[in-house]
């Protein structure tokens, strides 16, 4: 019970965050579960479980406030699902501590970007989304390897590309629930699934917060969103580089 309401607690905050700037909810779960000594595999595994309702509960609360571009939720679905398959199959099959970097550098750079249009611009200025099935490949396949990634490097590519956050936010979540679901069967079929009493309380407390979040997605500013994402960007992104460098 106590590890249930622990869970249920990290699972809220987690998804709030990520049901308003589209990211951090894979990543500050599995962080947790890293913290406490559950392997790589199984952590990732563990979130990913949770996040089928989660993302789910999420996608509807966002498909509901109209935040989502259906257009770009296509492109980003259908080579996800690819992506995230094969990455569960990497993270179970061979180490992934050079891919990390790499990854934690290129969402660095990209938090810098975001940061910059919103201090000189303040709004934002819609340009051409282009590959964007490429961004959700490898969205999806950083994201079933580590644990969490697909908000910080889909919905910070889209945002930084100039989509508007609330609909970059909301089309990443949507898309992400199939992502998920197609990891977390990759899992089951491979490694199981542990960790019960975990993954019910991220589920409980991720689906409770679900329409906090995509409200707070809806209404809030662009400039305060564009803000947000960039420093849940760069804080992630130093404290990944940090522990793989170290």
């Amino acid at each position: 019970m106590e590890d249930i309401l622990l869970f249920v607690l990290v699972g809220f905050i987690a998804q709030v965050i990520d049901g308003a700037i589209g990211m951090a909810y894979g990543l500050s779960a599995t962080s947790v579960l890293l913290s406490l000594g559950v392997t790589p595999a199984v952590a990732s595994s563990t979130v990913h479980a949770a996040e089928v309702f989660t993302t789910g509960a999420s996608g509807v609360a966002h498909w509901r406030l109209g935040n989502i571009n259906k257009n770009i939720f296509w492109k980003l679905m259908l080579p996800g699902v690819a992506g995230g398959i094969i990455g569960a199959y990497i993270l179970v099959s061979i180490p992934t501590e050079t891919i990390q970097p790499v990854i934690a550098v290129y969402l660095l750079v990209l938090g810098g970007v975001i940061l910059r249009k919103a201090i000189r611009h303040g709004r934002v200025q819609q340009t051409e989304q282009r590959h964007v099935r490429k961004i959700g490949f490898a969205g999806a396949l950083s994201d079933a390897i580590g644990g969490g990634g697909w908000g910080p490097m889909v919905t910070s590519t889209l945002i930084g590309r100039g989509m508007e956050p609330r609909f970059a936010v909301g089309t990443s979540n949507a898309a992400e629930f199939f992502i998920t679901v197609a990891i977390s069967v990759t899992f089951l079929g491979t490694i199981g699934l542990e960790l019960w009493p975990m993954i019910t309380g991220l589920i409980i407390g991720g689906v409770a917060a679900a329409p906090f979040g995509a409200l707070l997605a809806r209404y809030l500013p662009a400039r305060a969103l564009m803000f947000m994402v960039a420093l849940v960007i760069i804080i992630l992104s130093v404290r990944n580089l940090v522990h793989y460098l170290s």
